[in-house]
């Protein structure tokens, strides 16, 4: 079973915003769970932790937890979150497969069936 990292935009202006980042991302990890993924999810790890230690904390373990990976999915508008922009560049760097969620749903799908 292969593992895959979710990276996407997490903060936003309000909580409200917040959680409407967490909730499509979770949105995602759970189909690719049922594609047949391992599958972390990063907003849900710290969806609470605003402000309990510097930014550059978070980003610095996701990108430890990106390197342990074996692919990385992008969801929409990653291009617009410094983190995810950061995840992006240091998966690419590291060698991983990197999917754009939605439009690579089909590529991620045989993936999956093909690394069970």
């Amino acid at each position: 079973m292969k593992t895959v990292f979710v990276a996407g935009p997490f903060r936003a202006a309000n909580s409200w915003e917040i959680q409407q980042n967490v909730t499509r991302a979770e949105q995602v990890a759970l189909e690719l769970w049922r594609m047949g993924l391992a599958v972390l999810c990063p907003h849900s790890n710290t969806r609470h932790f605003q402000g309990a230690a510097p930014d550059d904390v978070w980003l610095r373990g996701d990108l430890e937890m990106v390197s342990r990976f074996d692919a990385v999915v992008m969801l929409p508008t990653w291009e617009f979150s410094e983190g995810a922009r950061g995840e992006h560049a240091h998966a690419i760097k590291e060698g991983k497969v990197v999917f754009y969620w939605p439009t690579d749903v089909l590529k991620i799908a045989k993936y999956a069936e093909e690394n069970p």
